[in-house]
């Protein structure tokens, strides 16, 4: 039986349409999804969109529209992103499904019934944009460390969830899988958040100043805070999707996340779990902020970049490959044109496409595009140099996939693209040529980079689709032979196999000078 695996991006707030931010979290799913499916594993990918909240309906109110035709429309731009971006995922959920909102509700109450929720007045400093209270040690120079603004004090009557009776089982649960936060640094940050007191969660908002949430089952004068209700998305979504062997799926849940949600899901949530009777996720993966210059990238401050834009322009593989190769995933990275220019021309055209064009182009002047056998007459130690280069490229990449390091497996892999062109250097197929003697190593030679380029296409598929789709499709590669990391080398193509001439994969950006 495949191993299940439930990974999950957060649920995207509708105050803003689909950004940098968001692309990069969801290209980093889709990759590991990809990476996951080629090893046999049952994967779940779920995405969405956060509805409900003060913000949905301040921002609703703004365009002088009611808050579920704003979500509508906004969560309907989330989800045409993703299928237009090729993004994988096996389920989108909204916050204002009809399962969602049954599911949190269930939930509230079995909590309610425990004990765990109770009715009290509460005063405190609260940010519109992140809504939440702060605690004055968390806000910087008095205002919120994230939006920049001073939190408003508000004081009223609401409901609360007893999460402080759980710090000490999620500490101790924290301590003893070390693995269940990373990158280590955010573990070490929770670490300190839960040596602290923690307090207990203000979960509800009075339907006085706010309607638009999901009733209390246990009194209809309050809607759920919007964390609550958002965060048990991951398992409603699942139950509802794989109603089944849901729990089998949750058992490998990870989810993935930016930095600036961390103290949600990793105190928030599994406080939550326990307190419903629910396992605790298998792990939390944080990364960091996609900046422009010193700033953090932002609806408010006019700076975001647009994936359809990206994909239009560059193509969605060049994007995806900036994306993950550029950001040390956990830490904070720059977006500029001149970054992203010179990594598309050096590493996409003078790199992966120049050298499908060469070997190609090659095929083609020298044998019509008929792939040559290889016979021990005709092989030598260089090939297996070369096949070599790919074992380890794998080896290694893999292993860095492990620790969501997908900058260091791009570099891995293309340590076997520069094995590539190495070869061609030294083997100097377009110089034996003209010995008519050695024009049968020059067929293996060529049917070696073909080869190559098979195996390429392999370990590019979760990281650029449409590119190793398109080798695959010059190589006239069938599917199953495609995928087929066993296949032994010289064997991938039977000889006479046609081979299509080349077609560029990356036009190089040409840049002002």
């Amino acid at each position: 039986m495949a191993e299940k695996i439930h990974l999950t991006t957060p649920l995207y707030y509708v105050n803003a349409e689909p950004h940098l931010g968001h692309t990069y979290t969801t290209v980093v799913v889709d990759t590991l999804a990809r990476v996951h499916r080629s090893m046999g594993r049952d994967v779940f990918f779920l995405t969405g969109t956060d509805e409900h909240g003060d913000k949905i309906a301040q921002a609703s109110q703004a365009r002088g529209s009611d808050p579920r035709s704003y979500a509508d429309r906004v969560s309907a731009v989330f989800r045409s992103t993703w299928d237009t971006c090729g993004i994988s995922y096996d389920h989108f959920v909204r916050t204002t499904d009809d399962y969602h909102v049954a599911f949190v509700r269930e939930v509230m109450q079995k909590v309610y019934d425990a004990g765990d929720i109770y009715f009290g007045e509460y005063g405190g400093r609260y940010c519109f944009g992140c809504e939440r209270f702060y605690a004055d040690r968390e806000l910087v120079d008095g205002k919120c460390p994230d939006h920049k603004t001073e939190p408003e004090w508000i004081a009223e009557e609401n409901y609360f969830f007893r999460m402080s009776r759980y710090q000490q089982a999620l500490l101790a649960h924290l301590e003893a899988n070390p693995d269940l936060i990373a990158p280590a640094g955010y573990r070490n940050e929770v670490l300190g958040l839960l040596r602290e007191p923690i307090g207990d969660l203000c979960i509800s908002r009075p339907k006085s100043r706010l309607t638009w949430g999901i009733e209390l089952p246990f009194d209809d004068r309050y809607v759920c805070y919007v964390w609550f209700d958002a965060l048990i998305n991951y398992v409603s979504a699942l139950r509802h999707a794989r109603p089944d062997d849901w729990q089998e799926y949750w058992a490998g849940a990870h989810h993935f996340i930016a930095k600036d949600i961390l103290k949600p899901h990793s105190v928030f949530w599994p406080t939550i779990l326990m307190a419903a009777g629910l396992p605790v996720y298998r792990g939390l993966h944080v990364h960091g902020y996609w900046n422009m210059g010193e700033s953090k990238m932002s609806k408010s401050l006019g700076n975001v970049i647009r994936p359809l834009e990206m994909r239009e322009r560059f193509g969605m593989d060049g994007f995806r490959y900036f994306l993950l190769r550029e950001m040390a995933f956990g830490s904070d990275s720059s977006f500029t044109e001149d970054a992203f220019n010179t990594r598309f021309n050096a590493d996409l055209s003078n790199g992966v496409g120049n050298l499908v064009s060469r070997v190609l182009a090659m095929q083609h002047k020298y044998f019509g595009g008929a792939v040559q056998p290889v016979t021990e007459d005709t092989r030598r130690v260089a090939d297996d140099t070369l096949e070599a280069a790919f074992v380890e490229a794998e080896t290694r990449a893999v292993a860095a996939l492990e620790k969501a390091a997908f900058h260091v497996a791009l570099e891995e892999i293309w340590k076997a693209v520069a094995a590539c062109d190495k070869y061609i250097v030294e083997m100097a197929p377009f110089k034996i040529w003209k010995d008519e003697a050695e024009r049968p190593r020059v067929g293996a030679i060529l049917h070696v980079l073909c080869d190559a380029l098979r195996h390429l296409a392999r370990l590019l598929a979760p990281f650029m689709p449409e590119t190793s789709a398109k080798i695959a499709a010059l190589l006239r590669a069938e599917p199953g032979r495609l995928a087929d990391p066993a296949l032994p080398w010289g064997a991938s193509f039977a000889p006479g196999h046609l081979v299509e001439p080349p077609e560029p994969l990356f036009p190089r950006i040409e840049v002002p000078r």
